[in-house]
C-alpha cells in the first residue's frame, strides 16, 4: 500500500512539481548538474539510457541536452508524471508505466539513472533488489547514477540533516505548512538510507567503481560502475 500513497501523491502533484522541487529540496539545479557530470561518455557518443521514476523528465532531458545522442526510456509510477515527460523530453523517447518494486528491464542500457525516486523503497532489501536488477541491466562499463534523499550515519547526524531542510523549507513555506505538510509527508512516505548503506551494497552487487560526487547533508549523487 506505501507504493499505492505514493502514487496517488505523484499523480496529484505532477503539474506543480516542477516549481515545487525547487522548494524542497536544497540546491536541486546543483544536484542534476553532479549527476550529469558523473556521465563518463564523450558529449556526441551514441549510447542508451532508462531514468527509473522520471516523474517530469527533468534528468532526461539534462541528459539529451548534455548528450544529443542518447536514446532514453523514461519509466514511472504516475501517469500524469509521464505526460509531462513526454512534452519536456520528447516523442524519441520510450515511456513505461511502472512500479519500481517490482519492475523487470526489457532491455539492457549503457547508463540507468535516478533522482529523489529509490528513497520510496520500503526497505533496505528492496533497494538491494532493484540495485541487483540495475547491475544486470547495464551493458559491461555501464554505469548508475543516482540523486537522491539519505540519512545520517545516526541520530545526531541525522538530526542535523532534519535541522538544515527545516531551515531550507523556510525560505519558501509558513511554519505552519512546514509542521502540517512538509514533515508529515517525509515521515509518511519517504524510506531514505544511509549513504555507506547504498555504497555497500552496490559494492556488494558488483560495482567494480563506487563513488560520491555530491553531498549536502541529506541529499547525495553518487554513482557505481560495472
Amino acid at each position: 500500500m506505501h507504493s499505492d500513497h505514493v502514487k496517488a501523491h505523484f499523480e496529484e502533484e505532477a503539474k506543480i512539481f516542477d516549481v515545487l522541487i525547487l522548494n524542497v529540496v536544497p540546491n536541486y539545479k546543483e544536484m542534476i548538474s553532479a549527476l550529469i557530470s558523473a556521465i563518463p561518455f564523450p558529449k556526441d557518443k551514441r549510447f542508451s539510457v532508462a531514468d527509473l521514476g522520471c516523474g517530469t523528465g527533468t534528468i532526461s532531458k539534462a541528459v539529451t541536452d548534455a548528450f544529443p545522442n542518447v536514446s532514453v526510456t523514461c519509466i514511472d509510477i504516475a501517469e500524469n508524471m509521464l505526460d509531462i515527460a513526454k512534452t519536456k523530453v520528447g516523442k524519441g523517447a520510450k515511456y513505461v508505466l511502472a512500479d519500481l518494486n517490482d519492475y523487470e528491464f526489457e532491455e539492457r542500457y549503457d547508463l540507468i539513472v535516478s533522482s529523489l525516486a529509490l528513497h520510496h523503497l520500503e526497505s533496505d532489501g528492496d533497494k538491494m533488489r532493484l540495485y541487483r536488477k540495475i547491475h544486470s541491466a547495464l551493458n559491461p562499463n555501464g554505469m548508475f547514477v543516482n540523486a537522491d534523499i539519505v540519512l545520517g550515519e545516526n541520530e545526531r547526524l541525522q538530526s542535523v540533516n532534519m535541522e538544515k531542510w527545516h531551515e531550507f523549507l523556510k525560505r519558501s513555506f509558513p511554519e505552519d505548512e512546514i509542521q502540517k505538510k512538509w514533515l508529515p509527508t517525509y515521515y509518511a512516505e519517504d524510506r531514505p538510507a544511509r549513504l555507506l548503506s547504498h555504497l555497500d551494497m552496490l559494492r556488494e552487487c558488483g560495482f567494480s567503481v563506487v563513488d560520491v560526487i555530491y553531498k549536502y547533508y541529506g541529499y547525495a549523487v553518487y554513482c557505481a560502475e560495472k
